[in-house]
């Protein structure tokens, strides 16, 4: 069984049902992740050990989910060299805003790439497409996972356009009555 490349790491349990599209992404893409659950305010040590390991595990990207405050990214972003991925999560009455800028606003030197509230997915598809920086072959499943994405799209604009391609004066097949 292959090592884990990614580690997907979150501030609580309950941040589980946004992260859990992060875990689904990079197995589509057959590529393993450390899954843990590790808070920057209630085990502060634990989680500072396992970004400073995380390189010499095998890890090459970190995933990290945080709520609230969201101080677990950039916590993990201090002491690692290696990318990390905030992913905000709406965890407040501020529906994930405060999450939002608390990850992307981080001090200069201290880098965490960020996507959208509750963007778990698109974190392990980003996590994909770094490591697909160095690997070709997963370059390239991800140029496919992408020609997919368009396909579907334009099967889409050919489904609408063919309800809509109609003359104007023939009301009724628009839809009007």
């Amino acid at each position: 069984m292959a090592a884990a490349v990614v580690g997907v790491v979150m501030g609580s349990e309950s941040d589980l049902s946004v992260m859990r599209p992060a875990v689904d992404a990079l197995a589509e893409f057959d590529l393993r992740c450390e899954v843990r659950v590790l808070s920057a305010h209630r085990t502060p040590d634990a989680a500072l050990g396992w970004a400073r390991e995380a390189a010499d595990r095998g890890l090459r990207v970190l995933v990290a989910g945080a709520g609230a405050a969201a101080h677990l990214p950039g916590v993990l972003a201090a002491v690692t060299s290696l990318p990390v991925i905030g992913v905000p999560i709406a965890a407040t009455a501020l529906a994930g805003v405060d999450s939002l800028l608390a990850i992307a606003q981080m001090p200069s030197g201290v880098p965490v790439a960020t996507v959208a509230v509750d963007g778990g997915r698109n974190a392990g598809l980003l996590a994909v497409r770094i490591l697909g920086a160095g690997d070709e072959a997963l370059r390239g499943r991800s140029d496919e996972f992408r020609a997919a994405q368009a396909a579907q799209v334009a099967a889409a604009d050919e489904r609408i356009r063919g309800q809509f391609d109609r003359d104007p004066a023939d009301r009724e097949n628009l839809g009007f009555r």
